[in-house]
Formats: C-alpha cells, sequence, structure tokens
C-alpha cells in the first residue's frame, strides 16, 4: 500500500496476524456482524463483552474512525475520540490502551478482509467465463478496500503505525499478488497451454499495486466511474498475462 514512505518488504511473507476474538453478536451501522474489532482492544481482551460492552466498543470505533479521517492519525487524542463518541476517558480506557490500539482493532478487520480476497481469486480461464469471474473479484476488491479506505491509508504510513504493524499490511499484498500470479496462470498449467512468458510474479505484484493505487484514488473524491473502472482493471489484468 504505497501511500506514504516506502518499508523494506518483509523477508518471508506469511499470513495475517491472527484474528483476535470476536465477541459475538451482531455489529451496527458499516460495521459486519461478528467482527473482531468488537472484542475491544487489549485491555478487553480477558473478559466477553455483553452487548451493551459490544455497543460502546462500535461507538468508540466509529468516533475513531471518523476522527483519524478527517483530521490523520498524528493529530487525533483521545480527547477528540471520546468526544466524538460521547462517552468518557473511563469507559475508553476499559476497552482501549490508547488510540494505536483501537487503530489496530480497526486494521484487524481490514486485514482479515483483504486476506479474505487471497482465497477467492479465481482460476481465470481464457474465455468470457474467465473475464467475469476476474471482473467479479476485481469488484470485490474494490469494495473492500473501500470499506476500510480510511485505516489502508493510515496503515501506508510506517512512521505512524509502527513497522511491525505496517509488515502486515505487507504481507497481505504479498499474498493478494501470489494469488493473482497463481490464478492467472493456472489455467495455463492445467490445460497443458504454454503459461505467460516473462516474470509472472513482478507481473502480479505491478499489477495489485496499480489495483491499490487506482482504489485509493476512488477513496479520496476524484471523480472516476467506478463500474468503467473495473471494467478497465479487470481487462488489463486479464491482458498483462497474454490472454487474447
Amino acid at each position: 500500500m504505497p501511500e506514504g514512505n516506502a518499508a523494506k518488504p518483509p523477508t518471508v511473507p506469511g499470513g495475517p496476524p491472527p484474528a483476535r476474538r470476536a465477541s459475538g453478536g451482531s455489529g451496527g451501522g458499516n460495521l459486519p456482524p461478528r467482527r473482531p474489532s468488537l472484542g475491544g482492544g487489549a485491555p478487553a481482551q480477558d473478559r466477553e463483552l455483553r452487548a451493551q460492552g459490544r455497543q460502546t466498543v462500535q461507538k468508540l470505533l466509529e468516533a475513531g474512525l471518523a476522527e483519524f479521517d478527517e483530521n490523520g492519525f498524528q493529530a487525533v487524542r483521545v480527547d477528540d475520540i471520546v468526544r466524538r463518541a460521547k462517552t468518557s476517558h473511563g469507559t475508553f480506557y476499559l476497552y482501549f490502551a490508547n488510540k494505536e490500539d483501537l487503530f489496530n482493532s480497526l486494521l484487524s478487520d481490514a486485514l482479515i478482509d483483504m486476506a479474505a480476497l487471497v482465497d477467492e481469486f479465481p482460476v481465470v480461464t481464457r474465455n468470457d467465463g474467465g473475464r467475469a469471474a476476474l471482473r467479479k473479484w476485481v469488484s470485490a476488491f474494490c469494495d473492500t478496500y473501500a470499506a476500510h479506505a480510511s485505516v489502508i491509508r493510515i496503515l501506508s504510513q510506517a512512521e505512524i503505525v509502527g513497522e511491525e504493524v505496517f509488515g502486515d499490511g505487507l504481507q497481505v499484498m504479498f499474498r493478494l499478488s501470489e494469488a493473482i500470479t497463481q490464478g492467472m496462470t493456472a489455467a495455463a498449467r492445467n490445460d497443458g497451454s504454454e503459461p505467460p512468458e516473462g516474470h509472472a510474479e513482478l507481473t502480479g505484484v505491478a499489477l495489485l499495486m496499480m489495483l491499490e493505487r487506482i482504489n485509493y484514488l476512488l477513496t479520496v473524491e476524484v471523480r472516476l466511474p467506478r463500474e468503467e473502472m473495473v471494467d478497465r482493471l479487470a481487462a488489463i489484468i486479464f491482458a498483462a498475462f497474454h490472454f487474447s
């Protein structure tokens, strides 16, 4: 996720950090049900939250996300979050150790959703069915990115979130690029035809960087036609692996 300063990629790409315990129940607003973030941060990890506790956590998460989005991670204070959530400092610290802990809870949801896209990348065959499956995945990537755009923009700035957290995001991105490479070349391997020429892995990385950058623009009020952009992105990925 290239916004901000560059960082060295991890030596051995792996999966996302283990999901934190979800506290059950359904979330309201824009948070899907049973999200890890609804279990709260570090202070809440040793206890099971009841419905009221989960509602409080959700209010704090939504308030924090809104503050991060409007003012940037560095400028936000716990004071700002509790004011927006209309709660107290004492309540905040029942569930989160600090604003970084709250951000990490939001990040856990984002990484889980982005990592799910790894398993969902299809084997793209050289026909209309393959094109349609690829377009569906690109559309899902755009939806997932948009749902977590503020968190992803913060994650891209390693000097703000720390190298370990930044590395978690890079690991997911490596896995996504590997999924693209494997899904786009699997059909050629299966039918015995020649795979695309060139360094397929680098092609996958380049295409993922393109996907991320376009989606970044789509989430910062740049006026781009979403459906046409999905069509174009899918067509570029298809063509990049020498499919006609």
